[in-house]
């Protein structure tokens, strides 16, 4: 006679329902900027008249934090309000070469999520561009130097 036992207390702890926004779909024309969801990185489009995003537009959008929609839904930032990144492309072989993003504040303070919102914005817009891959390094450069060049972590 085989004897079966039900699996109580498994381990799994039940949990509230965890909602997200719908995905995109189909074309989307847009400046997409990367905002934090519970320290998550989490891309966020916002919608454009004109062509192409440029970088810096999309830096630009990025330094002036969320609009009340995006922070009604809990999107927040921890790039410092008045930081102004401008960027450049650097010298280099095609679309390989890497990104150098300079502040007017000071680089070597920012948060790893503040710096990773500034890469994975940039690399976004010039892929769209078509200036680089999307696996481009980018450096963040400030008056108090440089921070090591990284790759965008939400690729």
């Amino acid at each position: 006679m085989l004897l079966t036992v039900p699996a109580a207390g498994c381990g799994v702890r039940p949990s509230d329902v965890i909602t997200g926004r719908p995905a995109v779909s189909g074309p989307s024309r847009g400046i997409g900027l990367y905002l934090l969801a519970r320290d998550e990185l989490v891309l966020v489009l916002r919608p454009t008249t004109k062509g192409m995003p440029a970088p810096e537009q999309a830096l630009a959008l990025l330094a002036a934090g969320p609009e009340q929609n995006e922070r009604s839904q809990g999107l927040t930032s921890e790039v410092p309000a008045g930081l102004v990144p401008v960027v450049a492309v650097t010298p280099g072989a095609g679309q390989s070469a890497g990104l150098t993003v300079r502040t007017t504040g000071v680089a070597g303070p920012l948060s790893t999520n503040a710096t990773d919102q500034i890469i994975c914005t940039v690399v976004d817009a010039a892929v769209q561009a078509g200036q680089v891959d999307s696996s481009a390094p980018v450096t963040v450069v400030g008056p108090d130097g440089a921070q090591p060049p990284r790759r965008c972590p939400a690729r």
